[in-house]
């Protein structure tokens, strides 16, 4: 099984923490959708990451999906969604969150770095701004109400998105949030990526997290 996508973007972080959390084996091909186009075609014709190559020659995307199809892999036990229907409420509401705040990052990046300047729209921009603060506006109560992890102080996929995407907007678009706003969000990220499958994937070589 080989995973493709770089470290650095936050889909395929979060797999890769998965994957290596959970024990499961697999190959990572760190080849960008930028500049490594025609390699990633060759896998993938959609370039899109992270892309899953299975043990049997079968492509998966979306890195939602991926997880999805991680889950069967993994023993029952292993598995990073709670069973409690409260709980698992709780969660995909928490990785929905991570995941808009994961999307709004990358939206700011794009209109500040791809988009010309000229043709760039200064309303668009504070919008996305918007969304991004509301979602840590809105995490960071439920990390302040937790001694440890977020969903009944169990280790879980929530925690690893919500601390993936955290990460990923310090490390490309810090100056879009106040990160002094968010302390609970920062311990909690610290814990996080004090874990060995967090540091087995590192945004870039010698990269250090924010704290």
């Amino acid at each position: 099984m080989q995973l493709i996508g770089m470290p650095d973007s936050p889909y395929v972080r979060r797999v890769a923490i998965t994957l290596h959390h959970l024990g499961i084996p697999f190959e990572h091909s760190a080849l960008s959708v930028f500049r490594n186009m025609a390699d990633f075609s060759q896998i993938n014709p959609l370039i899109k990451a992270p892309t899953l190559a299975c043990d049997d020659g079968e492509v998966l995307m979306d890195s939602t999906l991926i997880l999805s199809y991680i889950a069967k892999l993994a023993a029952t036990d292993g598995s990073l969604m709670p069973s409690d229907m409260a709980d698992y409420q709780r969660a995909i509401r928490l990785i929905g969150l991570a995941i808009n705040a994961c999307d709004k990052t990358v939206q700011i990046v794009y209109e500040r770095d791809l988009r010309p300047a000229e043709k760039q729209y200064q309303v668009w921009r504070d919008r996305i701004q918007t969304q991004l603060i509301a979602a840590y506006n809105l995490l960071e109560p439920y990390a302040e109400n937790t001694s440890k992890w977020l969903i009944s102080n169990q280790f879980s996929q929530a925690d690893i998105t919500v601390c993936v995407a955290w990460q990923f907007t310090q490390f490309v678009a810090a100056d879009s949030i106040e990160r002094h706003q968010y302390p609970a969000l920062s311990r909690l990220s610290q814990r996080a990526e004090a874990l060995l499958a967090f540091q087995q994937v590192p945004l870039e070589p010698d990269w250090q997290p924010a704290t």
